[in-house]
């Protein structure tokens, strides 16, 4: 069997242990160790208190992924993102093997795709997104840098949702709507018109 590319985890919360499972679940990658606030455990794997520049840690490999949640705002992913990249480490896209990604489907670097979530026809997703599971993202929909789709929410056919966006799970995304920068919908929300920047539906 083809070795397994080691990979640096940075977050020990509750995202990170089902990014693990997916992670484990492709056979692709060794994971060396998480880096958090805190050193113990999560799972099998050894928690190390983050206290040197993210250059120290590239000595064990070039290879990151970014398994801290986003719910309030995507800022502490999206600054971590930038930092590792400008460090020019590697950050891998993770697709579970249970999910379904069309072949017309582009998928960014840092992002990962849960358990049965479905990416239909010309999709695209950018770079540092959470497609989590079961979400279902419909044929030509466009979904920018640091967004995270919860679980089982759905976005129809050729929307478009920028940078940093929160969808909360169960919510709706009605056809060719557009969907602002850093906007969160609330879980169950059926969105029906244009979102503009920033805004919330709890």
């Amino acid at each position: 069997m083809k070795n397994k590319t080691k990979i640096i985890l940075f977050g020990a919360g509750g995202h990170a242990v089902s990014a693990i499972d997916v992670i484990e679940k492709t056979k692709k990658f060794k994971i060396l160790f998480v880096l958090d606030k805190f050193d113990g455990k999560i799972g099998k794997y050894k928690v190390f208190r983050q206290k040197k520049q993210l250059k120290f840690y590239k000595k064990y490999t070039n290879k990151a992924f970014i398994s801290i949640g986003q719910i309030k705002n995507p800022n502490i992913r999206r600054k971590l993102h930038e930092n590792l990249l400008k460090e020019k480490f590697i950050l891998p896209s993770i697709v579970s093997p249970y999910a379904y990604v069309a072949d017309s489907t582009k998928i960014g670097a840092g992002t990962i795709v849960m358990h049965h979530a479905i990416l239909n026809a010309k999709s695209e997703v950018g770079q540092n997104c959470i497609i989590n599971t079961r979400a279902l993202i419909e044929h030509s929909v466009k979904i920018e840098n640091n967004c995270h789709l919860s679980t089982g929410c759905i976005v129809n056919g050729d929307s478009h949702i920028k940078n940093g966006t929160f969808l909360g799970s169960g919510s709706i995304i009605i056809q060719g709507l557009k969907i602002g920068k850093d906007v969160i919908i609330g879980a169950g929300k059926i969105i029906k018109k244009n979102v503009s920047n920033k805004k919330v539906f709890k």
